[in-house]
Parts: structure tokens; sequence; C-alpha cells
């Protein structure tokens, strides 16, 4: 599965899931393609569940498009992804620095508003930092 969303006129959500065919990859890139356009300086989440290995032929159509692929990369300035697997995580950030202008940073799956709130640049509060209402209280 490889389902992408345009959640506002300046980012994207996109889906990966279970196995990935060749027509899988070549509709969710025609996909990204299309929904990046007019896009510039971009957020984009990439929620990653349930992965497994695409196929032989899903990975020739994502090297045949990687021209493509690159142009439409270039029109984000921010990547979150969103996974619990530990290598997919150290991978997707390697790959993010060898692509100038973009910055990646991954998240478990549980710290999705984390990676929200980096994207949006806006700040997250977990029960540990709201502290203690008394706190706040005049004396």
């Amino acid at each position: 599965m490889l389902l992408v969303h345009k959640t506002n006129s300046n980012r994207l959500d996109i889906q990966v899931g279970g196995p990935l065919d060749a027509e899988m990859m070549k509709l969710g890139l025609e996909d990204l393609f299309e929904k990046s356009e007019g896009i510039s300086d971009g957020q984009m989440l990439m929620k990653v569940a349930d992965f497994a290995m695409p196929t032989f032929g899903a990975v020739m159509i994502e090297v045949a498009r990687l021209p493509s692929l690159f142009t439409a990369m270039h029109r984000f300035k921010k990547l979150a992804i969103s996974t619990d697997a530990k290598w997919m995580q150290s991978a997707a950030e390697i790959e993010g620095a060898l692509m100038p202008g973009l910055e990646v940073k991954a998240f478990d799956t549980k710290d999705e508003p984390a990676a929200e709130a980096w994207l949006t640049g806006s700040a997250v509060l977990g029960d540990e930092e709201e502290g203690d209402p008394m706190d706040n209280m005049p004396v």
C-alpha cells in the first residue's frame, strides 16, 4: 500500500504498509508527483506500518522514476518519518543527509504528535512538561 493524501496546500501525508508491487508503486508515485505539484518549502509526514520489502518490479519502477522523484522531493523542506522499524529510521535520516535542502527526522509511531510538532514548528506538551498547576498560583 502506498497512499498519498494532500492535507493542505503545502503538506502531503503518505501511508506505506504491507507488500508493495509494481502496480501499487507506479500508481503511488504518480499520485505523489501529481499532488506535490505547486508545493514549495513543503512538509511531508510518512507513516510506515507493517513494512514489507517491495517486490523487484516495484523497485524497478522506483528506480526508473528516480529523476521525477528527486524533482518532487525538492518541493519539500521537512520530512518526518513515523515508524517503529529502527533500521528504517536510521536509513531515512541518512538519505536525508544526502538530499540538500530537505530536513529528515524519524520518530517512533507512538511519537506522532512530536513528528507533527516538528513539521509545523509548534510545541507539544507531554504530561511531564505540563507541570503542576499549583506552580502558577499567585502568592
